[in-house]
């Protein structure tokens, strides 16, 4: 199969675009798809200090190394949780790819500043690890990103990512995860980061397409605690449909912000200013007086307290 662009021989067919790609066609579609969402979605520009969160993984990576490529002002954050060897290598991953590209690296130990790794801490309060990682992680990015005064916080979010979670809130109704489902989340209120996805219209393959060929050294496990995840299951079920009928993930979560957007009403920043306050806590803004991260530090030490 040859390139669509050029004559070279083709690396990845991408069936939802009609299209095959060479190496550095493929890697020239990969880039022009997160300028086109940084532009397209007022993401950030070149002026803004941007932090991106990393994992290791070639998502996290990827973006990373894309907006650099690009001439982005970025930096990296590793949330480290304490996951045994897993979480070493991934952390030695992060910082190798870093250091190559003389980008600072922000670290959080979890252990060293929580006390206990994810797993122990999930033990502690009684819940499953994915649900205290995303809480643990949502209060560390932000926080990291608004005392380092960066003005927005990327994250490695993909076009399969978006389309699952999308599925997952359907199915069961959950309206008010809705709004928080765009590629923007404002800076609404003092003490919250602007929050962005720019891999959004890219297909996971696509991604990992690109990390192969341009040789980005990333950890390929899936996280331990991700067995069994719900999120995996409507992956699997996405990419059933797609195989069936390519674009139908794009046409599900492009098609469902399309809809948002013609829809308009009530921003998100608007929504935001009404509902959230400062955590009485460490001030991040949250709905409630305490924020979801305190309270479970809270009953952590409550627990593990003799």
């Amino acid at each position: 199969m040859r390139c669509r662009k050029c004559p070279h021989k083709a690396v990845l067919e991408i069936p939802r675009h009609h299209t095959a790609f060479c190496k550095r066609c493929l890697t020239e579609f990969v880039c022009g798809q997160v300028e086109r969402a940084v532009k397209h979605d007022k993401m950030f520009t070149k002026a803004d200090r941007v932090l991106v969160a990393v994992s290791g993984g070639k998502d996290s990576l990827t973006l990373l190394d894309v907006l650099h490529t690009l001439g982005y002002h970025v930096a990296a954050l590793y949330v480290d949780l304490g996951i045994g060897d897993y979480s070493k290598r991934s952390k030695a991953k992060v910082e190798a790819f870093t250091s190559a590209r003389g980008l600072v690296l922000h670290v959080h130990e979890l252990k060293e500043d929580e006390g206990a790794g994810i797993n122990d801490l999930a033990n502690l309060i009684s819940r499953p690890a994915c649900s205290a990682c995303g809480t643990i992680k949502r209060h560390h990015f932000n926080r990291v990103a608004v005392e380092y005064g960066y003005s927005v916080l990327a994250t490695g979010h993909n076009l399969d990512d978006e389309a699952s979670r999308l599925l997952g809130n359907v199915l069961r109704w959950q309206t008010e995860y809705l709004d928080k489902q765009g590629p923007v989340l404002p800076a609404s209120v003092d003490g919250f980061a602007k929050k962005v996805k720019p891999l959004y219209r890219l297909a996971e393959r696509e991604i990992a397409a690109y990390a192969v060929v341009n040789k980005l050294d990333y950890i390929v496990e899936e996280c331990p605690n991700a067995v069994g995840a719900k999120m995996l299951l409507y992956k699997d079920v996405l990419n059933r449909l797609e195989a069936e009928s390519p674009g139908t993930k794009q046409a599900f979560y492009w098609g469902f912000l399309a809809k948002q957007e013609a829809e308009g009403g009530r921003t998100m920043a608007e929504s935001d200013q009404a509902m959230l306050r400062p955590c009485v806590a460490c001030g991040q803004p949250t709905t409630a007086e305490t924020c979801n991260y305190c309270k479970m530090m809270a009953r952590a030490i409550a627990t593990k307290a003799p």
